[in-house]
């Protein structure tokens, strides 16, 4: 068995993997300020009685890169490999500067090409972010703040506004402060979603396209669009498991 981690702003997703399937995955939240030892206890109650004896790590935040290699040296006497340079991909990258594509964009496309010779994904993480990937590449990219982040400042920027939970409301026009924001916000990004889709597709002239959705807040988001998409919620595991299968010696 081998191990797959994605360390992403918000959320870190584990997928335990037996040799072409994702058996086992689980979720815990990004803290930096954790330290090896604090994170060895959560991972293994989450683990349970899992062993592995192999890991990919793809992160777009460093600290818990360095912390997370330290723990599997540690305490499961493994090298951890870093999806960076080195590895074996297989995703092409079309971009102005190919170093800055992260390695969650990698893994999505990464992903996507398993089932699409050519899809538009839609990554709903701390970022909103719509990938174009042809042939298994990297074609191009459309960044926005995701759903939490535009919760926060709406808070954080209006006096008057209270917190709320992100909870979707029954209906979009509401009749109080609590409901109103969560309409904004939560319906505010579905429409978005659907409009950047048909911008998308107008612009790469692919009106049948595949649109594949992902990250923490598809299952909130995509029920609520009026496209059809289909939701992965292991997408970027799914890539990482290429990859990594990939660089097997």
């Amino acid at each position: 068995m081998y191990l797959l981690v994605d360390v992403g702003n918000s959320n870190i997703v584990f997928g335990v993997c037996k040799d072409k399937k994702i058996v086992y995955s689980f979720r815990m939240k990004t803290l930096t300020n954790r330290s090896s030892d604090e994170f060895v206890i959560l991972f293994k109650s989450m683990l349970g009685d899992y062993q592995f004896d192999g890991v990919l790590i793809s992160s777009v935040v460093p600290v818990v890169t360095s912390m997370l290699v330290k723990m599997f040296k540690s305490y499961y006497n493994i090298n951890a490999l870093i999806l960076g340079p080195g590895i074996k991909t297989g995703v092409m990258i079309k971009a102005d500067n190919p170093r800055e594509v992260g390695a969650d964009l990698i893994c999505d496309v990464a992903g996507a090409s398993l089932y699409h010779k050519e899809s538009i994904v839609i990554d709903l993480g701390t970022a909103t972010k719509y990938i174009y990937q042809k042939d298994n590449t990297f074609m191009g990219l459309s960044i926005a703040p995701g759903v939490s982040i535009s919760m926060q400042a709406l808070v954080n920027k209006a006096a008057l506004l209270p917190e709320f939970e992100l909870q979707t409301p029954k209906t979009v026009l509401c009749n109080n402060t609590i409901n109103c924001m969560q309409s904004g916000v939560i319906y505010g990004a579905a429409s978005q979603v659907d409009s950047m889709i048909d911008r998308i597709k107008e612009e790469i002239k692919k009106p049948d396209i595949a649109v594949i959705a992902t990250g923490g807040l598809a299952s909130v988001i995509v029920p609520l669009c009026r496209h059809n998409i289909i939701v992965d919620k292991d997408l970027v595991l799914e890539g990482l498991m290429n990859i990594y299968l990939k660089n097997l010696k």
